[in-house]
């Protein structure tokens, strides 16, 4: 039997996705974020709160780089998810992780996430919930060890993960189970 929870956001998985931008003094600010994913073939929506320190950012350069982190990087990357760049403008130097400046947008690439989309800002929508931030994706960058023998990218092998707003944990990802548009196709026959 079904028990009934009220109005919350039950999804799962929810992504954890990292943004980056720069300040205003060129330092970079990274922060990570689960409200958001792919809404067309190249756009990217973020619902953000107005008062972080990456919206300020957003509104001043109009680009960011949105990262999908591996395993390997989860206490840097809940770290940044966890401190404000409005009070701790040097958090991103105090995880040891690297930047270097994207040649296509105005952003950062942290070099340890190993898929990272290049965004230019096409958007910013006030709603009664948030801001909606609309992405432009101009590039992508993975690291070879994240391809498959194809130069498409291999989903087990980014070790990514999952936020679970239910129970706040972070799941690893990656086991393939079925191919998409194929398993269901004995259906088709009945």
């Amino acid at each position: 039997m079904k028990k009934e929870l009220g109005v919350k956001p039950y999804l799962y998985p929810m992504p954890t996705y990292m943004i980056g931008t720069y300040n205003e003094d060129d330092s970079v600010d990274v922060m990570m974020m689960a409200w958001g994913g792919i809404c067309a073939e190249d756009m990217v929506a973020l619902n953000l709160e107005e008062d972080h320190k990456t919206v300020a950012n957003l509104k001043a350069r109009k680009a960011f780089t949105l990262a999908v982190p591996g395993t390997d990087t989860i206490r840097e990357s809940d770290y940044l998810g966890l401190v404000s760049g409005n009070k701790f403008p040097d958090k991103f130097d105090l995880t040891g992780l690297h930047a270097e400046k994207s040649s296509r947008v105005d952003a950062p690439v942290i070099t340890e996430y190993p898929l990272t989309l290049e965004c230019e800002v096409v958007e910013m929508q006030e709603q009664p919930y948030g801001l909606r931030v609309l992405g432009k994706i101009v590039n992508v960058l993975a690291e070879e060890t994240v391809l498959d023998e194809k130069g498409k990218v291999d989903a087990a092998k980014l070790n990514a993960f999952a936020f679970d707003q239910m129970r706040n944990g972070y799941y690893a990802l990656g086991e393939k189970i079925g191919q998409a548009w194929n398993i269901g196709a004995p259906l088709l026959k009945k």
